[in-house]
């Protein structure tokens, strides 16, 4: 017997769908997984779903009849099967996202990888290979939370801030990396730049990252990223991943 997940109501929005205490890859998982079967069935109550990085949040009219309602249609669902084992939702991308490591574009790099273990070329090599996937949204529109990655990345968050980070900041802790949308102070250290735009007013796609997309940072050279600076996209490719 566990005590995952749980269904809990958030006010007067709706019910919170929780898989664990903390984040891991099956609750991320199970979250997007189970978002994704809500979806699929059509519900004329629910308004809209969204995830956390362990939960599914789903939106409607409440009262205690609709609590009660929602509350035995998500349990059967839940009960349906494995979620932690689940597959990942259909329609999911792959984003290469250049990206320059260090130099004064990205000065925390050294910092990070003393902080993990790693001498600098090494944590570079490691972080522009590295497979991460968007576990959630958040903080800003379209910023995207991202991991997990290895566990020596378990770093910390700084005990105090750094003033501002410039749009497209690449930042690193706790075993997630952070593409930031605006300018912002932060907590994370700064480690890569990158000139991709997580929001795009007035685009066809104003927020090119979903939850369960994948991204690599493979590393580039001042030069080549100069050359993208301006560019949206920020030079990123994209493919479908089945």
């Amino acid at each position: 017997m566990t005590d995952w997940p749980r269904i809990r109501s958030v006010g007067l929005s709706g019910l919170l769908v929780t898989f664990a205490e903390k984040m891991s890859e099956p609750a991320n998982r199970a979250a997007l997984a189970f978002r994704a079967a809500v979806e699929a069935q059509d519900w004329p109550e629910v308004s809209e779903t969204s995830t956390s990085l362990v939960s599914t949040f789903v939106q409607f009219e409440v009262s205690q009849d609709a609590i009660t309602t929602m509350t035995d249609r998500l349990r059967e669902l839940l009960e349906t099967r494995d979620w932690f084992a689940e597959a990942l939702p259909a329609g999911r991308s792959l984003w290469h996202v250049p990206t320059i490591y260090g130099t004064d574009l990205a000065p925390q790099l050294e910092e990070a990888a003393e902080a993990a273990g790693l001498d600098p070329d090494a944590a570079i090599t490691e972080l522009s290979q590295s497979r991460v996937r968007v576990l959630t949204i958040g903080f800003a529109p379209g910023q995207p939370y991202m991991g997990e990655l290895a566990e020596h990345w378990d770093i910390p968050r700084q005990q105090g801030l750094t003033k501002s980070v410039p749009p497209g900041s690449l930042v690193v802790a706790i075993r997630q990396l952070i593409i930031f949308t605006n300018a912002s102070p932060t907590g994370w250290r700064h480690i890569g730049q990158t000139a991709f735009r997580t929001f795009r007013p007035g685009s066809e796609m104003p927020f090119p990252l979903s939850p369960g997309d994948e991204l690599v940072f493979p590393s580039i050279t001042r030069q080549e990223f100069d050359r993208i600076a301006n560019d949206p996209t920020g030079g990123a490719e994209r493919e479908a991943l089945t």
